[in-house]
């Protein structure tokens, strides 16, 4: 809260009460839930030794910043017009002195709030991430990624911001505007009742111009929200490749820089509304100073006040509307921080569905057995998994559960492999779902070597259970990067025997980069055959008992998939599989066939067995299958 330099001072002053003023004033309509305050103080209390040093020193530089002007006033008064010239020499090493301290304080000030506002960044970003983390793939489902991220970003700066600035402008602006209210007092009262009448002059258009920049704000966050929403979606392989496909640049262009430029619009309203705040608080500043210029002078011509008092108060009126501004605007502020911190609560307050039991046991080591018993599942309903803020609408979706799988008992033997074959939208990935927990069953059980995986410690299922969807994901890192995330520890031995076993080692070698060649967003720099493989390469590498497979086949050409078929009779040879089937090879080599209709179990058996019985699975051979072997 430097406060040394008069202009720059009230400049810094207005920048900050500006900010409170162009905050969407339907913020104070807002109620805040009971109990958020406590636990706001719950959770800083491990700040509180560094709280209580940040708030002396800013009290302290209040302090410092106040006695400059009096220092000053000794100068012209007892100094230049005493003809003192040892005084004046002393009292300017003073106000050196104190401009030195003050600069000090300043910087004191900036590095602890620093690390108090940093910290509690850190530590609100980490609870939360580690939060969402937590929460079921539902959750995921429904949610909106821009909205999540908002609170990890937007509300998380928020809620710091009623740690630093919030406490540090309340603090230091009340005791400095009790100091110098006094000390212009205790000089002329007349001049501060001038100068306290003026206030209202500046803040009754002043809180017009703010409700109006919260309007420009809050419309300006939409849109920029808006042009980030187009280039995320356009940036991204997906989409760059769809524009490309149909041929639509030149009508892309032409939709972002209709949003570009209402954001342009929108930013010179703005920029014009905030030069008129700044404009009309050293307007108001000026008058004041001019009237004190005035009356003092006068006064000083009449011997009823010293002209060093005069100089005096027309710094303190420099330093006054600055502070009583930001007080002005109190209740906004802290209502913003409140808010902030209720919209990270609200999250951190949504259980999540899918939790380890506080008495779970490991999963026994072995050849897996995996079990369904008579399981029913219908997919969890908005409100149980979701937030409306977090779906960016009103209310959540209150439409009714409905059952998607209905009673469905099978089981897979060690070493076996099991194919489930059916329609689209049968229940076919739902059931393989409920293998790795992704989801609960709502009736009926799903077992692996005699354990409820309901009952089954996290790190002992995630070990048990490997899954390949159809379209694995890869992140935006090297090779090996992605394999070692299923296995940090692995040897390079190992890395390159899981590679060998995908069938994909001897591309790796051919890479210039090798292991370490960056694999690009989602993977797209390999062939949707060769992200499969190294997707099978990330299974192998982690070396689970039972593997599901999720038609990990179905959208490659005929040597892809010849290749990833040849990984997968390596993958499936020793494990216990569960398999989404999509290719008539994969149904020949399985043990048992599952046939899937209407989220039951209809019919099971073996190919040949279930080709002579007909039915359901006769008909989907013959429109899905047959062709395979022409």
């Amino acid at each position: 809260m430097s406060m040394h330099g008069g202009s720059g001072a009230m400049a810094d002053a207005g920048r900050l009460g500006m900010r409170s003023m162009r905050r969407d004033r339907r913020i104070l309509e807002h109620r805040i839930k009971k109990g958020t305050l406590p636990r706001i103080l719950e959770f800083a209390k491990r700040y509180r030794p560094v709280l209580l040093v940040f708030l002396a020193a800013v009290v302290l530089d209040a302090i410092v910043s106040s006695i400059s002007p009096l220092v000053l006033r000794a100068i012209i008064d007892k100094g230049i017009i005493g003809h003192r010239q040892g005084l004046i020499i002393e009292l300017a090493f003073l106000t050196a002195g104190l401009a030195i301290v003050d600069a000090v304080l300043s910087l004191f000030e900036r590095r602890i709030s620093a690390v108090i506002g940093e910290g509690l960044i850190y530590d609100l970003r980490a609870k939360v991430f580690s939060h969402i983390q937590e929460m079921p793939i539902a959750f995921f489902s429904r949610t909106q990624t821009g909205a999540l991220i908002s609170r990890l970003n937007n509300d998380v700066i928020g809620a710091q911001q009623a740690f630093t600035d919030l406490f540090s402008n309340v603090v230091g602006n009340v005791i400095l505007v009790t100091i110098i209210l006094a000390i212009m007092f205790f000089f002329s009262w007349q001049i501060t009742l001038v100068a306290l009448i003026l206030l209202p002059v500046f803040l009754i258009p002043a809180r017009r111009v703010g409700r109006r920049l919260g309007t420009l704000f809050r419309r300006g966050m939409e849109l920029n929200a808006e042009m980030n929403m187009v280039m995320t979606e356009r940036f991204n392989v997906s989409g760059a490749m769809l524009v490309k496909l149909f041929g639509r640049p030149a009508d892309e262009l032409h939709y972002f820089e209709s949003r570009a430029g209402q954001v342009r619009d929108i930013g010179v309203r703005q920029a014009t509304y905030q030069r008129f705040f700044l404009i009309a608080l050293s307007l108001t500043a000026s008058l004041a100073t001019a009237f004190a210029y005035g009356f003092g002078g006068v006064a000083a011509l009449h011997g009823t006040l010293a002209v060093g008092t005069v100089v005096a108060l027309t710094a303190y009126l420099t330093r006054l509307y600055g502070p009583l501004t930001q007080l002005s605007n109190l209740n906004i502020d802290y209502m913003s921080a409140m808010v902030s911190f209720e919209r990270l609560f609200e999250v951190l307050d949504l259980e999540p569905m899918i939790k380890q039991s506080p008495d779970a046991r490991l999963i026994p080591d072995g050849p897996a057995e995996l079990r369904f018993d008579h399981v029913d599942f219908s997919y969890p309903g908005a409100e149980e998994v979701s937030l409306a803020s977090l779906e960016a609408v009103a209310r959540l979706d209150d439409t009714p559960r409905t059952d998607v799988l209905h009673d469905i008992s099978f089981c897979v033997a060690p070493g076996t492999m099991t194919a489930l074959v059916g329609h689209s939208g049968a229940g076919k990935t739902t059931i393989s779902m409920l293998v790795s927990r992704l989801y609960d069953v709502d009736q009926g059980s799903v077992s692996i070597n005699g354990v409820d995986v309901r009952d089954a410690t996290t790190a002992s299922l995630n070990a048990m259970v490997g899954v390949v969807t159809q379209d694995p994901h890869l992140f935006h890192e090297t090779l090996r990067a992605n394999l070692m995330f299923a296995k940090p520890d692995a040897t390079p031995a190992e890395v390159e025997g899981a590679l060998r076993a995908a069938q994909i080692w001897d591309l790796v070698e051919s890479l210039p980069l090798g292991l370490e060649t960056v694999v690009g967003e989602r993977g797209y720099r390999l062939s949707g055959g060769e992200k499969q493989r190294v997707a099978l390469a990330r299974l192998l590498l982690k070396a689970p008992r039972l593997v599901v497979l999720d038609e990990a086949t179905a959208h490659l050409d005929a040597e892809s998939e010849a290749a990833v078929q040849r990984a997968l009779e390596e993958t499936l040879s020793t494990r216990t599989s569960l398999v989404i089937a999509h290719r008539l090879s994969t149904i020949r080599n399985a043990d048992q066939i599952l046939v899937v209709e209407n989220g039951s179990i209809v019919q099971r058996g073996t190919h040949a067995e279930l080709l002579t019985a007909g039915g359901v699975y006769h008909d989907l051979y013959e429109t899905q299958f047959a062709t395979q072997e022409r």
